[in-house]
């Protein structure tokens, strides 16, 4: 009885390991879907799809307003003419950058992702960030950037004194922290992403490495990952005036770390 037993249990193994091998990879991946392995590697775009011909026009159009803001700087007479023409380009990199991000909404993440553009393979955290801010006119080596921890980035960009850091601080507090208006790099636990705050509230618009996988501009109630970190680091970029002189100047900018 025990050995009849046996030979059936035998037989049941080698039926099931026949027909994943008789399927081929196709039918390895359809036992492998069941078990949720291949969640990240064929997670499909929900939502919104990338945009890259509308990326394409708006770097094109930022860049040209970068030239003609630059022009406008290098021209200005006295300290007021300079400020105003920094107000300027304050305005015209909070109206572009947001757009620049949501073309990307529904590029697949992944942990090695290096996308060039939206939708043109996948992309990681760091470099979603990175790859908007040079597309944005900073001149900053993105490869590097993009391989940074979250302060190193944000130091690319400003100074230590300029960031705010917490630990262990309820999201509820974080979240309901008035904050000024701009765009705002910021770091977690083990991610990177962009804040972008308006009088309204703010998005968290960055590369998702949890469901749905993907790039996602998320409000207050939706910020998972912000929710979660018990790490946060924080920058204003828009609201520096050294950085907006950067990218008006077209300043090329030394990646903070030894990466």
């Amino acid at each position: 009885m025990n050995g009849g037993m046996k030979r059936r249990r035998l037989a049941y193994v080698i039926i099931a390991v026949s027909l994943v091998l008789g399927a081929g990879v196709a039918g390895w991946r359809g036992w492998a879907r069941m078990a949720g392995w291949w969640r990240v590697a064929e997670a499909k775009v929900i939502g919104p799809r990338p945009d890259p011909a509308r990326y394409a026009e708006l770097r094109k159009s930022i860049e040209e307003t970068r030239v003609r803001l630059a022009m406008r700087y290098r021209a200005s007479r006295n300290p007021q003419d300079k400020e105003a023409v920094l107000r300027d380009a304050r305005v015209a990199l909070e109206t572009c950058m947001p757009g620049l991000m949501r073309c990307w909404l529904g590029t697949p993440w992944d942990f090695n992702g290096t996308a060039e553009a939206p939708g043109a393979g996948k992309i990681a955290c760091g470099y979603f960030v990175a790859t908007v801010l040079h597309d944005s006119g900073f001149r900053v080596e993105r490869g590097k950037l993009g391989r940074q921890a979250s302060q190193n980035i944000l130091h690319t960009f400003l100074p230590k004194e300029s960031c705010m850091v917490t630990a262990g601080e309820p999201y509820d507090k974080f979240a309901g922290r008035k904050r000024e208006p701009g765009i705002y790099v910021v770091g977690l636990d083990t991610h990177v992403a962009f804040l972008v705050v308006t009088a309204d509230g703010f998005h968290f618009i960055h590369s998702s490495g949890s469901s749905p996988w993907q790039v996602v501009d998320e409000s207050r109630a939706e910020a998972g990952a912000l929710a979660r970190s018990n790490y946060r680091v924080i920058g204003n970029l828009t609201a520096d005036r050294k950085v907006l002189a950067n990218w008006l100047n077209g300043e090329h900018l030394q990646v903070a770390g030894n990466e």
